[in-house]
């Protein structure tokens, strides 16, 4: 068995963050925004520090299942939600799934954020809608929404 250098997580590049773990981090800060909840406040919901949720958003600390069940938890979204958007720059060189038999170990990523509701242009879109006081323009965009998606 080949041993690897101190400090080198498999799939890092040059020993640095690995670029999944700095994915999920990416996600979870970006989620913790739009929910606009602070560092801090994360932080004391899942028992850790401030900073290591810095750790965590910038990739250098890497989120433990437990507790990515846990921030999943706070910040009201399925786990699959931090996976969202990873594409082969991100992955890498890593092993296909199923390449040796392990079907059914991997998920299939169109599995990751099929549910509108939970994906982040969603919860933009609330937001922008309801950054609108004027409750007959909110009429209006939903109505032209309304008639746009009828179109496609």
């Amino acid at each position: 068995m080949k041993s690897r250098a101190k400090g080198k997580q498999p799939g890092t590049r040059g020993g640095g963050p690995d670029p999944i773990d700095i994915h999920v981090g990416k996600r979870v800060k970006l989620r913790r925004t739009l929910l606009h909840i602070s560092q801090e406040q994360l932080a004391s919901d899942i028992g850790v520090t401030f900073q290591q949720v810095q750790k965590y958003e910038s990739g250098h600390n890497r989120v433990s299942a437990s507790r990515l069940f846990d921030i999943s938890r706070v910040l009201n979204c399925p786990i699959a939600y931090f996976f969202e958007d990873i594409g082969p720059e991100t992955t890498g060189e890593r092993p296909t799934p199923g390449a040796r038999g392990n079907e059914g170990l991997a998920e299939d990523s169109q599995a990751f954020g099929s549910d509108p509701m939970q994906r982040t242009e969603t919860l933009e879109l609330v937001r922008a809608y309801w950054r609108l006081h004027n409750p007959e323009l909110r009429t209006n965009v939903l109505a032209l929404l309304n008639n746009i998606s009828k179109r496609e």
